[in-house]
């Protein structure tokens, strides 16, 4: 679906946002898909979360490259950070990399990047992760008040990853901060919601992007493990599925010069 609310200004800048990218079926699919992609919709940036993308769980200096190799300016992060131990090189000398902002003071990485777009004004990315059956970081609204309030010393064109599992913590924090930042899109469930709108104080916002990677699949692993953990309560080891690989995530277009949303529309597109 397509939600539009047009301006008179003829500049805009538009964002293309990768939903979690799954192990390398989901790799696989940005290098493929991105670059028709970008040529279809004019993108002058591209922001991906990749908290899944080394083997299903988690981060690598390695899949980073690829991911970034592939076309992605920023990847954003959120509750697997810590799985692949290798992450800690990401968070020390990645600047296009973000985990989530809200973490206690002294965390590695950063959470936020403000970035140079050619021939278009810096563009904000800032990452959060929700509290709300995940693990109990610092509170991610105190946090986004005030690094939303530092950024807008920079730019106007903020892009908000809210990583939580809570709709209505996603749809909160991004009421909150309508006006204030252009985008907030959740990150997290791995299933795409169709409720794609821009606020009143014109922020866009998308309670959660879906996935990129096997859509047939229990959110990207195998099917049958999954189904035998919840008959069993077992253990089951959860291997990343093949079939059915898509893109999911949204195009924006945003006011070069007020930072609102201009409009927003979901992406879900198939491999071959």
């Amino acid at each position: 679906m397509f939600i539009s609310r047009r301006s008179t200004t003829l500049a805009a800048v538009k964002l293309l946002f990768i939903g979690d990218i799954v192990g390398g079926p989901g790799r696989k699919a940005v290098q493929e898909l991105l670059p028709r992609l970008r040529e279809r919709h004019g993108l002058h940036a591209v922001i991906a979360n990749g908290e899944n993308s080394a083997g299903g769980s988690g981060i690598t200096p390695k899949t980073a490259a690829e991911i970034f190799a592939a076309g992605v300016d920023v990847i954003t992060c959120g509750d697997h950070l810590w799985d692949q131990k290798e992450v800690v090189d990401l968070l020390a000398n990645e600047r296009r990399f973000v985990r989530p902002l809200n973490y206690p003071p002294g965390t590695p990485g950063q959470g936020s990047v403000i970035v140079q777009l050619p021939g278009q004004p810096p563009l904000a990315v800032l990452n959060l992760q929700g509290r709300t059956f995940l693990p109990p970081l610092e509170n991610p609204f105190h946090a986004a008040r005030a690094e939303v309030e530092r950024l807008r010393q920079t730019t106007k064109l903020i892009f908000v990853d809210m990583h939580a599992e809570a709709t209505s913590e996603k749809i909160a924090l991004a009421r909150m901060l309508d006006g204030q930042v252009s985008v907030v899109i959740g990150t997290h469930t791995h299933v795409q919601t169709a409720d794609e709108q821009i606020f009143p104080g014109g922020t866009a916002f998308l309670c959660d992007a879906g996935f990129t990677g096997p859509h047939e699949s229990v959110l990207g692993r195998e099917i049958e493990p999954i189904i035998r953990r919840f008959l069993t309560s077992q253990p089951q080891r959860f291997e990343v599925a093949k079939n059915r690989v898509l893109l999911q995530g949204a195009v924006i277009e945003i006011d070069d010069q007020t930072g609102k949303a201009l409009n927003i529309q979901r992406v879900s597109e198939a491999m071959g």
